[in-house]
């Protein structure tokens, strides 16, 4: 038994993930699920830039994480600030060092391939990856626009995006269209995982008085404010309802939240918006919901929490624009599995939240739909499957046996 399990740890498929900090957004939630799902010969490594809760969720999968410190002025930098003009060559000065040392440890490592998982990872890692002799294979989770990084940073990424990675993986079709040209594109949807899945619309009982909730990272791109600004004309034709905001603010963002409660109060809402913060299980706030807003003021490349809420039967108001499009209108010509309004329109969001509270009729077919059409489309076991096949090709194995060489001794 013993020698068959050595064998099986030479034979692993050997990856080591870069990301660039510890705290836990959108993209970090798609690598803990997609590390929970892989198969028994793929050994992941995972090397964050910055300490903080991600490192104990990524143990909780079994796979290994260590922390490696980047210099806070470079891994906490705003992206507008770090990828624009002067500061953006400043912080290539201090990053070399550290990409440098980081190839070096990456060469002992050995692994089969470098999976990169943040537009500041990404750029290490393509250094690191020359210094250690290993493929790169970037995973985008952001659209590469000008509508959300600075131009000399769209030309940049865009233009590395067609050569320097052995591969590119993106989250949606949406984010593809930002890179054209990118080496090897694969698209590979954020899934959600078996445990996420409610019952049917069809079973679930309306919340009484209504709730209508929006999740997410507190932050300027995420609509917070246009969200309770519209909960102010719900609640001319709903007083019952209540309004909950479920996320907290990272990256420096705390002055816009700051900002929405100042909405609250100026608008009299205080006793009808709750603000719930950080829940690291987005379910019991879901499965509370009448309704799940996502009011993106900008394109989002995908929209994990729409799938999320989909996944529990809650139906969804979005904004209309990237990834967020293909969740719920994925046929153009067929009706759209929950409501879109454009982004930035406080009376276009507040009376599709009032359609869905007003007409079950309308809202329990298509949240119905769009439980079943999540199921197929978003499944965790997808995501894997196309990131896990990206990984074989780029290190050129098969499912089977993979001889290889084992990695150099290194010191914990």
């Amino acid at each position: 038994m013993g020698e068959q399990q050595d064998a099986m740890e030479v034979d692993a498929l050997r990856v080591v993930v870069l990301d660039h900090t510890g705290a836990v957004g959108g993209a970090e939630l798609a690598l803990i699920r997609l590390l929970d799902h892989l198969d028994a010969d793929i050994r992941v490594r995972t090397i964050l830039f910055g300490d903080g809760p991600l490192a104990e969720a990524i143990a909780a999968t079994g796979h290994e994480v260590e922390v490696r410190p980047l210099d806070p002025r470079v891994a906490d930098a705003d992206r507008h600030v770090a990828g624009s003009g002067f500061r953006a060559l400043v912080n290539a000065v201090r990053v070399l060092p550290y990409a440098a040392r980081l190839g070096g440890h990456l060469r002992r490592l050995a692994p089969d391939l470098i999976h990169t998982t943040s537009l500041k990872a990404d750029l290490i890692g393509l250094i690191a990856g020359r210094v250690a002799g290993r493929p790169v294979v970037w995973h985008i989770h952001d659209r590469i626009s000008s509508d959300y990084l600075p131009a000399p940073m769209v030309q940049l990424l865009r233009w590395l995006a067609r050569w320097a990675p052995t591969r590119v993986i993106v989250n949606s079709a949406g984010t593809a269209a930002t890179l054209p040209n990118a080496r090897g594109l694969t698209i590979a949807y954020p899934g959600f995982s078996p445990r996420q899945l409610g019952p049917s619309p069809i079973a679930r009982d309306s919340p009484r008085p209504p709730v209508v909730g929006i999740v997410g990272r507190i932050s300027p791109t995420k609509g917070q404010l246009e969200f309770v600004r519209a909960a102010a004309t719900v609640l001319a034709r709903h007083p019952e309802a209540r309004f909950r905001v479920v996320g907290a603010p990272l990256f420096g963002e705390d002055a816009y939240e700051a900002q929405v409660r100042a909405e609250v109060e100026a608008l009299g809402l205080a006793d009808a918006v709750d603000f719930v913060g950080f829940v690291e299980d987005t379910t019991v706030e879901l499965d509370r919901m009448s309704v799940c807003v996502h009011a993106s003021s900008q394109p989002e490349p995908f929209g994990q929490v729409i799938v999320e809420a989909m996944a529990r039967g809650v139906p969804v108001v979005a904004t209309r624009g990237g990834g967020v499009t293909e969740i719920v209108q994925p046929d153009p010509d067929v009706e759209p599995l929950g409501w879109l309004v454009p982004p930035h329109d406080v009376a276009a969001l507040a009376e599709a939240i009032n359609t869905v509270l007003e007409h079950p009729e309308v809202t329990r077919p298509r949240a119905l739909a769009a439980w079943w059409s999540v199921q197929e489309r978003f499944a965790i076991t997808g995501t894997a499957a196309a990131v896990q096949a990206v990984w074989r090709d780029t290190a050129g194995r098969r499912e089977g046996k993979h001889p290889r060489t084992p990695p150099s001794p290194v010191e914990h």
